[in-house]
C-alpha cells in the first residue's frame, strides 16, 4: 500500500472568503495552506496498531515552518492593523515560536526582539542561529523574569518613539487561537473531500493556543473524533500553582467572545494527558529517541525532540497499551520544529 497523501488547492485567501466566524479578522497570509494528511503506512505497520495519519504543520513554511505560523498569520495582521512597527516575544533558546515570529516580522517589515530565559552562552546552532540569521535582536534575562522583561522593553521602545506589540509565549492569546479555528476549518475541508473519517485527534500542547484554536474549531466544524492533548511540560491544575487547564480555557473562551459565538465552554472540552512528561522540558530521554528515529527511518519525516517528538512518543505508547481499536483512524498533527534537532545531536546520535 502506498503512501496516500491527501491535500487540495486550498490558500489562506480561499478560507477568508468562505463563511467562517474569522473572515473578517485581520490577517496576514504567512503559511502555505493547506498542509497535506498524509497516511503513515510504514509507521502504522511497525507498531501493528491502527491507521495512523500525520497533519503536516511542518510544512507551513516561514523559516521551515511550524504551527506558530498559522497563529502568527492574525497576530501579525492585528500588530499591523494596529499600527505597530516592532514585536516582542519570548521563548527558550531554541524556541520555534521565536524563530517563526522572527521569520514573520521579516515578512512583514516590523523590527523583532526576542527575550530568552537563561544565559547568552547558550550554543548559537539551531533556532537560535536562524533568529540571528532572521535579524532578530536578542535580550536576555534570568530564568523566571520573561514577562517582567517584555514589559520592561516594551517601555524602553515606546520611550524611543517605537510602537512595539508584545506577543505572549507561543503566541498563545485569543488573537494567536484563531490560526487553529481555522486550521479546523481546513482539516473538515480536507474530510470532506476526500471522505476521510478520524476517530482520534493528537497533539502536543506546551502554551496552550493551538489547543484552545483546535478545541473551538471542532465544535464550529462538528468535528467527530475525540482530542486529545499531550502535554509535553504541564502539569495536572491540582498539581502545580499554575492552573494550565484553566488557562488554555480562558483562552478559548476569548475567542468565543471576541467572535460573538456564544459557546458553552468548560474544562471537560480540554482532555490532557499528561503522562509523557519525561525528565522535563527539553530533556530527551529513551521513548523520545525512539520516537524521533522511528518516524524518520519508517515515513523519512522529521519531528522535534522537545514537542512533536514527545507528543508522538506518547501516541506510541498508546497505541502499544491498546488504547485504540484496530479499526480506528488516529491524525497526529505535527507542530514542526525539526530545527531543533541540531542542539541535540550529541543526544540522539
Amino acid at each position: 500500500m502506498h503512501q496516500k497523501i491527501i491535500s487540495q488547492n486550498l490558500t489562506a485567501n480561499t478560507l477568508s472568503e468562505v463563511s467562517t466566524p474569522f473572515a473578517n479578522c485581520a490577517r496576514l497570509p504567512l503559511a502555505n495552506l493547506p498542509t497535506p494528511v498524509e497516511s503513515l503506512v510504514q509507521f502504522s505497520k511497525s507498531l501493528g496498531g491502527p491507521e495512523i495519519f500525520i497533519k503536516r504543520d511542518d510544512l507551513t513554511g516561514l523559516a521551515t515552518g511550524g504551527n506558530k505560523t498559522r497563529k502568527l498569520e492574525f497576530i501579525i495582521g492585528d500588530a499591523l492593523a494596529k499600527g505597530a512597527d516592532t514585536v516582542i516575544t519570548a521563548g527558550a533558546p531554541q524556541s520555534n515560536h521565536c524563530r517563526q515570529t522572527a521569520a514573520a516580522a521579516a515578512r512583514a517589515g516590523l523590527e523583532c526582539h526576542l527575550v530568552f530565559g537563561g544565559s547568552s552562552e547558550s550554543p548559537m546552532i539551531g533556532n537560535r542561529f536562524l533568529d540571528q540569521l532572521l535579524g532578530a535582536k536578542e535580550h536576555w534575562t534570568p530564568k523566571g523574569t520573561r514577562e517582567a522583561k517584555m514589559a520592561a522593553l516594551e517601555t524602553e521602545l515606546t520611550g524611543q518613539g517605537r510602537k512595539p506589540y508584545v506577543i505572549p509565549v507561543g503566541g498563545s492569546n485569543s488573537v494567536g487561537a484563531l490560526g487553529y479555528v481555522a486550521a479546523m476549518y481546513e482539516l473538515q475541508l480536507q474530510i470532506e473531500q476526500f471522505a476521510l473519517r478520524f476517530d482520534h485527534l493528537i497533539f502536543a500542547t506546551s502554551s496552550g493556543g493551538s489547543q484552545a484554536g483546535l478545541t473551538v474549531g471542532s465544535k464550529l466544524t462538528n468535528f467527530e473524533g475525540k482530542i486529545t492533548a499531550i502535554s509535553i511540560d504541564q502539569t495536572p491544575d491540582n498539581e502545580s500553582p499554575f492552573k494550565y487547564k484553566e488557562f488554555v480555557l480562558d483562552i478559548a473562551r476569548g475567542v468565543s467572545a471576541n467572535l460573538s459565538l456564544g459557546l458553552d465552554l468548560s474544562l471537560n472540552d480540554f482532555p490532557i494527558n499528561y503522562d509523557f512528561l519525561g525528565q522535563g522540558y527539553g530533556v530527551v530521554g529513551d521513548p523520545e529517541k525512539e520516537a524521533i528515529s522511528m518516524l524518520a527511518r519508517t515515513e523519512g519525516v522529521l519531528v522535534d525532540p522537545v514537542y512533536a517528538g514527545r507528543a508522538l512518543a506518547g501516541l506510541i505508547r498508546l497505541v502499544r497499551q491498546n488504547e485504540f481499536k484496530s479499526t480506528d483512524r488516529v491524525l497526529f498533527w505535527h507542530t514542526g520544529g525539526e530545527t531543533a534537532l541540531h542542539a541535540y545531536v550529541d543526544v540522539l546520535i
